[in-house]
């Protein structure tokens, strides 16, 4: 397995839960664990979003990018997952990493200092050089999209 050197900073000083680095779960888990770095709970109704800090910023290098996914556990037990899963922090991205939550639960969930809230990813990046033409290939699936292919 490759491993790649990301700088860490913490941004807040005197965090509340004492600052959690992020952290793999198991030997071969492909995310990391991050904390919410929070002055007190937060309780998310069911339906409403906030944007929770980590209170640390990365480094990111070129070619890579960071993904923030969801914690299952949370997502199944309680309806909590990140809203714009995945997503996504670029290498040229230098402030805060913040998660943003919401709560498609049928009650309250409150989040405490410390708790682990998602994950992150590192994952390759390409960037596409676009060609512009007058007309696609034909293939054989064509434009049919939105399951077609069926259920």
């Amino acid at each position: 397995m490759e491993r790649v050197i990301v700088s860490f900073c913490w941004l807040k000083k005197n965090l509340p839960s004492g600052g959690k680095l992020p952290e793999y779960a198991s030997e071969l888990a492909s995310g990391m664990d991050v904390a919410a770095a929070l002055d007190e709970p937060l309780t998310l109704e069911p339906g409403e979003r906030a944007l929770v800090p980590t209170g640390f910023g990365l480094a990111i290098p070129a070619g890579f990018e960071v993904q923030v996914r969801p914690r299952s556990g949370l997502a199944v037990k309680h309806g909590l997952t990140v809203i714009n899963a995945p997503g996504t922090i670029d290498a040229d991205y230098r402030g805060e990493i913040k998660v943003a939550l919401v709560n498609l639960g049928r009650e309250p969930f409150t989040i405490h200092p410390g708790d682990r809230i998602a994950q992150l990813v590192l994952a390759p990046v390409c960037q596409a050089r676009l060609e512009v033409v007058e007309t696609l290939d034909v293939t054989d699936r064509g434009s049919g999209g939105f399951g077609h292919t069926g259920v």
